[in-house]
C-alpha cells in the first residue's frame, strides 16, 4: 500500500497541471457510431452468429457425416460415433474460442486493436472456405477444422473489439458505446436464427451454404474497418504517438471537442510512465488488483453459469419441455433473440443514466425470480393447457432481465476495471474464463437436466444470487469516471481493510 502511495504522490507534479475538461461530449458523433458498427460487424457479431446457425443443419450434417462414412467404410455409422463426432463439431468452437481469447491481448498489444481486428478475419474466411468445401469433397473433419477457427476467430474478437469499443469512446458515453459489444453478439444470434429458417437457408440442402456464411460479416469488415482511425489511447500510451492521437481524437469528436478527451488520456499516460503492458500472471502477482481480478473471475464465470447460454444451446429442450408445439419452436427460437436483441439496445439507452451496478444488479435479482417461477411453472405444466405458455414467459423474462444486465454490463466493467497497462491481460483472463465455463455449462447442462428435472435451473438461481449480493457489497459504481479514478476507488478499499483489519462494503458511490 506504501508502494501505491508514492507512485501517485510521485506524478502528482505532473497531474497538478492538468485541468478538468470544461465539458464532456454527450452525444456520439456519426464517425464514432460508424467506427463501433465497423468493429462490431467482425468482432462479437461473429460470435453470435455461430452460436446460433449450428442449430439449423444438426439432422442434415448428420446425415451427411452417415453418408460419408457408408461410401468410406462400406458400413453405416455407429450411433456412439456419430454423437461423438457432431459433439466436436459443436464443442471444438468453444476450444478455439479459448485459445482465441488467450491470444488476443497479446496480439491486440503487437498489431494495435484496430490491427488485430482485421488480422483475424483470416480466420473467419479460411473457415468458411473449409466449411464450405466439406460437402463437394466429401470430407467432414473439414467441419471440425472450420469450426475451430470460427472458435479462434470469436475469442479473438469479443477481446479485442470490446477494447477497440471502450478505448475510442468518450468517458461520458463509454457505457453507451461499449453496450455496442453486446448488441453485435444478439444481433449475430438473431440473424442466425432467421437466416436458419427453412424458408431460408435451413433446408438439408443448403447447410453448406448457411456454414459458409460467415465469411460475409468479415468481407463488411475487411472493407469498412481501414476508413477508421487506431484507438488513440494505444497511439498514445503505448506508441508514444502524440501526433496520430490527436488526429484520431480529432476524426471520432470533431476539432472542437476532443480535447477533453486528450486531457483524460494524457493523465493515464502519465501515469504509466515507465510501466510495460502487462501479462496475464503478472497481473495475478499484483496485489493491487485483487479485488478487480476476483471480480473479473465472478462476473464473467456467471456470465455462462446464470442460464442463458443453457437456453439457447438447448432451446428446442426446454421449448418441448415447456409443452410448445414442434413446429412453433424454431419462431419461438427467433423470438428469444429477437428478445435479448431488444434489451441489449434498451439497456444501450439506459446504461449511462442508471448506472452499471442498477443494471447488473437489478438483472441477476430479476434472473433469480425468473428461475423461481419457471420452475414452478414446469412442475404444474400438465395441470391447464395454458402453463406450458407460462413457462413460455418466463423464458423470455429470464432473457429479457439477461439483456438488460449482466449481457450488456460484464464486457463494460472488464474494460472499466482496469487501466491500459493492464486491460489488454485482463480481457485475456476474462475471455479464457468465459471460454472454458461457456464450454463447462454446455457439458454438464444435460447431466442438471437428466438429474433433477424440472428443478434444473434452481442451480442458475443460486448463482444469480450469489453473485448479486456480490457485486452490491464489492463494486463500486463506475459511471463517467476516468479509469484511474476507478483504480483509487478500488485501491481505498485496500487502505480501508488494512486500517480497519475488515472487509466492509464497497458503497463509496450511490448505486
Amino acid at each position: 500500500m506504501g508502494e501505491d502511495n508514492g507512485e501517485l504522490k510521485e506524478y502528482q507534479p505532473l497531474l497538478k497541471d492538468f485541468k478538468e475538461p470544461a465539458q464532456q461530449i454527450k452525444v456520439p458523433s456519426k464517425s464514432l457510431l460508424l467506427a463501433v458498427c465497423a468493429a462490431g460487424i467482425g468482432g462479437t457479431f461473429q460470435y453470435g452468429y455461430n452460436i446460433s446457425i449450428i442449430n439449423a443443419p444438426t439432422k442434415a450434417v448428420q446425415n451427411f457425416i452417415n453418408q460419408t462414412w457408408t461410401e468410406r467404410y462400406n458400413t453405416e455409422i455407429s450411433t456412439q460415433v456419430l454423437t461423438l463426432l457432431w459433439s466436436t463439431i459443436v464443442s471444438i468452437f468453444t476450444l478455439g474460442g479459448l485459445v482465441g481469447a488467450s491470444v488476443g491481448g497479446t496480439l491486440a498489444i503487437r498489431f494495435g486493436r484496430k490491427g488485430t481486428l482485421l488480422f483475424n478475419n483470416t480466420f473467419a474466411l479460411l473457415a468458411a472456405l473449409f466449411m464450405g468445401l466439406s460437402y463437394p469433397s466429401g470430407t467432414f473433419e473439414l467441419l471440425i477444422i472450420g469450426r475451430f477457427l470460427t472458435g479462434v476467430n470469436a475469442g479473438i474478437g469479443i477481446c479485442v473489439q470490446a477494447l477497440y469499443i471502450g478505448e475510442i469512446a468518450p468517458r461520458a458515453l463509454r457505457g453507451a458505446m461499449a453496450m455496442g459489444t453486446s448488441i453485435f453478439i444478439t444481433g449475430g444470434i438473431l440473424t442466425g436464427q432467421v437466416i436458419g429458417l427453412n424458408e431460408l437457408l435451413g433446408k438439408e440442402e443448403y447447410w453448406p451454404i448457411l456454414l459458409s456464411t460467415i465469411c460475409i460479416p468479415a468481407i463488411i469488415q475487411l472493407l469498412t474497418l481501414p476508413w477508421f482511425p487506431e484507438s488513440p489511447r494505444y497511439l498514445l500510451i503505448d506508441r508514444g504517438d502524440d501526433v496520430a492521437c490527436k488526429k484520431a481524437l480529432m476524426w471520432f469528436h470533431g476539432p472542437d471537442k476532443y480535447h477533453g478527451e486528450k486531457e483524460d488520456i494524457e493523465r493515464e499516460r502519465v501515469s504509466a510512465i515507465g510501466i510495460k503492458p502487462k501479462k496475464p500472471w503478472e497481473l495475478f502477482t499484483d496485489t493491487s488488483l485483487r479485488w478487480q481480478l476476483l471480480t473479473l473471475f465472478i462476473i464473467h464465470t456467471s456470465q455462462q453459469l446464470n442460464g442463458i447460454n443453457a437456453i439457447y444451446f438447448y432451446a428446442d429442450y426446454v421449448f418441448t419441455q415447456a409443452g410448445i408445439p414442434a413446429d412453433k419452436i424454431p419462431y419461438a427460437t427467433v423470438g428469444t433473440g429477437a428478445c435479448e436483441c431488444i434489451t441489449a439496445l434498451t439497456c444501450g439507452l439506459l446504461i449511462e443514466s442508471l448506472g452499471r451496478r442498477a443494471l447488473i444488479i437489478g438483472g441477476y435479482s430479476l434472473m433469480s425470480v425468473c428461475c423461481i417461477c419457471f420452475t414452478i411453472a414446469l412442475t404444474f405444466q400438465e395441470s391447464s393447457p395454458w402453463v406450458p405458455y407460462l413457462s413460455m414467459i418466463c423464458v423470455f423474462a429470464f432473457i429479457l432481465s439477461f439483456g438488460l444486465g449482466p449481457g450488456g454490463v460484464t464486457n463494460i466493467l472488464t474494460t472499466e476495471l482496469f487501466t491500459q497497462t493492464d486491460r489488454p491481460a485482463a480481457y485475456m483472463i476474462g475471455g479464457s474464463i468465459n471460454w472454458i465455463a461457456f464450454f463447462f455449462i454446455g457439458m454438464i447442462f444435460p447431466f442438471i437436466v437428466n438429474g433433477l428435472k424440472q428443478y434444473c435451473f434452481l442451480v442458475f438461481l443460486v448463482i444469480c444470487c450469489l453473485v448479486a449480493t456480490y457485486i452490491f457489497f464489492v463494486v463500486p459504481e463506475t459511471k463517467n469516471k476516468t479509469f484511474l479514478e476507478i483504480q483509487r476507488e478500488f485501491r481505498s478499499r485496500k487502505k480501508l481493510i488494512a486500517a480497519n483489519g475488515t472487509e466492509g462494503p464497497l458503497l463509496s458511490t450511490p448505486m
